[in-house]
């Protein structure tokens, strides 16, 4: 796996990727050493990377901010980078080989995971393989329609966050924020 690292305006930002830098395995931003970190887990990585936030990143890290986090991690169901949904069907390995280890470590190192795939991650059974590597305190921001953890994009910043009852516990939500 290559890290990359960048230290900017008081922030230290890192990112994972793949030797063909095709897969970015995780981001990571840190502007308070001192307070706790919070992940999303998200469907896939578009155009963010160590040096530059996409609205997503954006909108993730302003919302961590808000919330008192000194830090956001971000890491997906897919690792494959991509800007649609579609590209990730015609990927023949989309997730990645460093993928879920990256999730079960990450998700155990933060204070807060935020569940936020949104309604694709039925992709290849993905969130349901991926939802019982999650530890710890999980979150949502809200469901869709059918029932999938929304995408902290699509969702106000001031939504509060839920508790992501995960798949072994039972198939429903609880609000407890």
């Amino acid at each position: 796996m290559i890290e990359r690292n960048v230290a900017r305006d008081g922030q230290e930002s890192l990112a994972l990727y793949s030797p063909c830098l095709r897969y970015r395995y995780g981001l990571r931003r840190i502007w308070d050493p001192t307070a706790p970190e919070i992940l999303f887990v998200m469907l896939n990585p578009s155009t963010a990377t160590e040096e530059r936030n996409d609205p997503t990143i954006e909108r993730c890290q302003r919302r961590a901010v808000r919330l008192g986090f000194g830090g956001v991690r971000i890491a997906n169901l897919f690792a494959w980078r991509a800007t649609r949904p579609a590209d990730l069907r015609r990927a023949a390995d989309p997730v990645g080989s460093e993928t879920d280890a990256l999730l079960r470590d990450w998700s155990d190192g933060v204070a807060v995971t935020i569940a936020a795939w949104g309604v694709h991650g039925t992709l290849r059974d993905r969130a349901s393989q991926v939802a019982p590597l999650l530890r710890g305190d999980v979150r949502h921001l809200g469901l869709t329609r059918d029932g999938h953890p929304r995408h902290p994009l699509y969702v106000r910043n001031d939504a509060p966050l839920l508790r992501f009852v995960l798949p072994q516990e039972s198939s429903s939500e609880t609000a407890d924020a």
